[in-house]
């Protein structure tokens, strides 16, 4: 019995030893991390900084955090944040986000609200921390700017995953989100006349990025990873009566623009016809030469309300089958 009891002491005065030796370099790394980033000009406050949890966890805590990068202008603003860990398995986080905080980009500043928003990452084992898979969760999420706060922008679910693959510069990402209502003039410039539900009731991605980098702790010190390669598995969207899909591939050149194709397969598309010329996004002489286009290749492939047509990025410009429909987006990380 005695020999029972010492070694219980003796078990318990290594795992408290083990649970100190480990709270003390949590406080110390993040503390250190802070003063690195004050070193290089940016804003990194936090009023209190503790390590809890004893004797199973550790539960780091962030009161009134501030962390702004003057490099890219981005800034982030929380009246708290928590990771915490199981003491017997560190590389495994979970992050979790307050109720209300303010992201700040270099154009204008957004209030985020949210309910139970939390993340499960998954760490490599080393000094790099490059996240193996993340999944982020959402309840309610609400988007609102700062200097129109009667735009708001909601969604009543989120959950956002990205997952390392074997080539470790690849990520596979996931997204599913349901009930998206649009800021006013958004929904305005999307359906002026109101004929769609208040809200998009279902949006699902599943796709691939190629980045020059890996992602670890150098994404937020030195510079974002970039994408060099995107792989639409499929995107696929419901707004009412409309239903658009999407898959294909696109390169992205060093200076961020695509090239390659993505097929887009979309139902009723004369609705979509329709409320891009009543947005204004399709002049009126041209809806009905393009709507004339469109039904020929619908035809082609053996039924008029369903369209299966390339949308093609090539030197700086996005053509939907042979028209020309604008610039194309530049894919570039701050």
């Amino acid at each position: 019995m005695r020999v029972l009891l010492a070694v219980i002491v003796i078990a318990a005065l290594g795992w408290s030893g083990y649970w100190y030796i480990g709270q003390r370099g949590l406080q110390t790394a993040f503390s250190s991390w802070f003063e690195a980033r004050r070193s290089e000009g940016w804003v990194a406050e936090t009023s209190d900084l503790s390590v809890r949890g004893f004797p199973n966890r550790f539960d780091t805590g962030f009161a009134d955090l501030i962390l702004a990068d003057p490099a890219t202008g981005l800034a982030w603003e929380a009246p708290y944040f928590q990771l915490s860990a199981l003491s017997y398995q560190p590389n495994h986080v979970i992050a979790v986000w307050p109720e209300t905080q303010l992201i700040a980009t270099p154009q204008e500043k957004f209030r985020v609200e949210a309910r139970d928003m939390r993340a499960s990452l998954r760490i490599a084992p080393d000094t790099r921390l490059a996240p193996r898979n993340v999944t982020l969760t959402a309840e309610f999420l609400q988007i609102t700017p700062e200097d129109r706060p009667e735009e708001i922008s909601t969604l009543t679910s989120l959950t956002l995953a990205a997952e390392q693959q074997e080539t470790d510069r690849d990520y596979r990402l996931g997204l599913a989100a349901e009930g998206l209502t649009l800021a006013p003039p958004w929904r305005d410039l999307l359906d002026p006349d109101g004929s769609l539900p208040a809200q998009i009731s279902n949006l699902t991605a599943d796709l691939t990025v190629t980045f020059d980098k890996v992602w670890d702790r150098t994404a937020i010190e030195v510079a974002r990873p970039q994408p060099t390669r995107i792989k639409v598995a499929l995107v696929d969207g419901k707004w009412g009566q409309l239903h658009l899909q999407a898959a294909g591939e696109v390169d992205v050149t060093p200076d961020g623009m695509p090239e390659g194709e993505i097929t887009l397969k979309a139902r009723n598309w004369r609705d979509m016809i329709a409320l891009a010329q009543a947005s204004g996004a399709l002049r009126e002489g041209m809806a009905q030469t393009v709507e004339n286009g469109l039904d020929l290749l619908a035809r082609m492939n053996g039924n008029r309300e369903t369209l299966d047509i390339p949308l093609t990025f090539r030197g700086g410009r996005i053509l939907l089958g042979p028209i020309p429909i604008g610039p194309a987006p530049v894919l570039r990380l701050r």
